[in-house]
């Protein structure tokens, strides 16, 4: 009976281990809390469907305001994305790509989430040379006026195109690439 006592503990922590999804996948070493990337696909709305985006803005990480009501009679695409986060660093130079081939007819705004300090969102906007303002939010309070529509607080990255009269047109959970957001805003039209 003894020899089965260490070798019944072994499994229950093999099985422990395996069933938890670990420290990395579920929260950042510094303190932060975790996300669920999605797979990437498009959800894109008829007009006769499409929700009205809630309000929302902010100080960007370089100091402005920024507010959606701001925007009206523009298209807008809204990333919402952490320096912390593996597929928001995949996705950055198509989003860098798509915003500079699209011009300054669409409005791209990021969301940057959960950074609790500034350094490491900059650094991220200068390494992939980013060129559209992000609201810096880093308690999801701006992020949180969507639950309940078409993201989450836990879909990080995540990209909404909004018509120009203010309702979402298509959505990504998951990086987006630069050719699926293109098709995006030009849907969305």
């Amino acid at each position: 009976m003894r020899a089965r006592t260490p070798l019944l503990a072994l499994a229950v922590l093999l099985v422990a281990t395996a069933c938890s999804s670990g420290k990395d996948a579920s929260q950042n070493r510094d303190g932060q809390t975790g996300f669920v990337s999605g797979s990437g696909r498009v959800s894109t709305f008829a007009p006769d469907k499409r929700e009205k985006a809630p309000d929302f803005k902010g100080t960007t990480l370089d100091g402005k305001q920024w507010d959606f009501a701001d925007q009206t009679g523009k298209i807008v695409v809204l990333n919402v994305w952490g320096s912390w986060c593996p597929p928001c660093r995949k996705e950055a130079p198509d989003l860098t790509a798509a915003a500079k081939e699209l011009g300054s007819d669409v409005q791209f705004i990021g969301l940057n989430t959960r950074d609790l300090d500034k350094a490491p969102p900059l650094k991220f906007v200068q390494e992939f040379g980013v060129p559209f303002p992000s609201i810096y939010d880093p308690n999801g309070k701006q992020l949180l006026r969507f639950r309940g529509q078409k993201i989450s607080a836990t879909s990080i990255p995540s990209t909404l195109v909004i018509d120009k009269q203010g309702r979402v047109a298509a959505r990504v959970l998951g990086a987006v690439t630069k050719d699926t957001l293109i098709g995006m805003v030009k849907d969305a039209g």
